[in-house]
C-alpha cells in the first residue's frame, strides 16, 4: 500500500508560526528541535465537512505530550485552532483533507541536544492535504516486524512524539516483505499494534484488542471501543498474542488517517476467510457515520 500524489496538493500552503508558505518554499530552521533530534510531538487531524472530528482530544492529547518533554510556552489550543482554520481557508478545503498538526521543542540559540539552548518558545506546523482514507478498502496484508514496540520503561508509548525510526524500521521490513504494514510485538511478545495504526480482533463477534502499554491511546480506537457494545459487539481490551490474531474471524485497524480498515492476512496467513468481514465493515460504515455527524465544526455556517 503506498499513498498516491494527489494534484490538487501542488500549491498547497503550509503554516509555520504563523506564515503560510508554498510547500515548496522551506520553512523550518535547521536550529529547530524537530531537525535536531524529532524533538516534537503531532497530531493527525481528519476534516469532514468542515469541521474535524475529535478535535478536542487531539488538542489534549498534544498537550499531555508537549508537558511530558517539558516543552516552554505552549501555544493555547484557542491559537493552535486558529491555525489549523487559517490554513485550511488559505488552500480552500472543506472536506477529505488529513492535517498534520506539529508542535516542536522550539529554534535553538545553537546546534545541540540539551533542551536549554530552547529559548523562543515552541514552533507550530500546520500541514493540510486533500487525502482520502489512505488504506485500500479490499483488505490489507501484514507481516510481523523483527523490531518490537518499546514500552513505558524505554519510550512511553503516551508521549505522542516525532521520533518515529521505530515504526520506519518496521516499516522498512513491511515494504521488503511485500506487505502493506507491519504487525509489532511489545517487549513481551504480545501484539502491541502495527507502524502505523491500532489493531483489532474479531472473535465469536467479540471484540479484542491490546492494552495501550506499548501503543499510544488512539483517537479512533477510543471511539471504536465506545461505539462497538451499542452495535451488539463487546470488547476486550487485554495482552493479545499473535497467534490470536492469526487465527481470529477478521482483523481490521484503526487509525485518524485510515479511519478503519480491515486485515485479510498476517505472516501469509489468511485471516478467516481472507477477505474484509462483515464486523469490520459494518463498524467502518458507523465510524465514518459518527466521526461525521460529531466533527467539531471550525466555522458557524460549513459551507463558507
Amino acid at each position: 500500500m503506498l499513498q498516491r500524489y494527489d494534484p490538487r496538493n501542488a500549491d498547497i500552503r503550509y503554516w509555520v508560526d504563523g506564515v503560510l508558505r508554498h510547500r515548496d518554499e522551506p520553512g523550518i530552521s535547521p536550529f529547530d528541535s524537530v531537525v535536531q533530534g524529532g524533538d516534537a510531538v503531532w497530531e493527525g487531524l481528519r476534516v469532514y465537512d468542515g469541521g474535524i472530528y475529535g478535535l478536542d482530544e487531539h488538542l489534549a492529547r498534544l498537550r499531555r505530550s508537549a508537558r511530558a518533554l517539558g516543552f516552554e510556552q505552549v501555544p493555547a489550543d484557542a491559537d493552535i485552532v486558529a491555525a489549523v482554520r487559517a490554513t485550511l481557508e488559505a488552500n480552500d478545503m472543506r472536506d477529505g483533507v488529513h492535517v498534520r498538526l506539529t508542535l516542536t521543542r522550539g529554534v535553538k540559540v545553537t546546534s545541540g541536544m540539551d533542551p536549554r539552548l530552547n529559548q523562543a518558545g515552541c514552533t507550530l506546523i500546520v500541514l493540510a492535504e486533500h487525502k482520502p482514507p489512505v488504506y485500500d478498502t479490499g483488505g490489507l496484508t501484514l507481516v510481523t516486524a523483527s523490531v518490537r514496540r518499546p514500552g513505558p520503561d524505554v519510550l512511553d508509548p503516551k508521549i505522542h512524539h516525532n521520533n518515529l525510526i521505530n515504526s520506519i524500521l518496521a516499516k522498512l521490513e513491511a515494504n521488503l516483505a511485500g506487505a502493506d504494514d507491519a504487525m509489532m510485538l511489545d517487549g513481551r511478545g504480545f501484539v502491541a499494534e502495527t507502524n502505523a495504526t491500532h489493531l483489532f480482533a474479531v472473535v465469536d463477534a467479540r471484540l479484542v484488542t491490546p492494552r495501550a502499554v506499548a501503543c499510544p491511546e488512539g483517537i479512533t480506537r477510543d471511539t471504536v471501543l465506545r461505539l462497538a457494545p451499542g452495535e451488539g459487539f463487546p470488547v476486550e481490551v487485554r495482552d493479545v498474542s499473535q497467534v490470536e490474531m492469526y487465527t481470529a474471524d477478521e482483523v481490521f485497524c484503526t487509525g485518524t488517517m485510515g479511519e478503519i480498515a480491515g486485515v485479510v492476512a498476517i505472516d501469509g496467513r489468511p485471516v478467516g476467510d481472507g477477505t474484509v468481514g462483515p464486523v469490520t465493515a459494518r463498524l467502518a460504515r458507523v465510524y465514518t457515520a459518527h466521526a461525521r455527524a460529531h466533527a467539531q465544526r471550525l466555522w458557524a455556517d460549513s459551507s463558507v
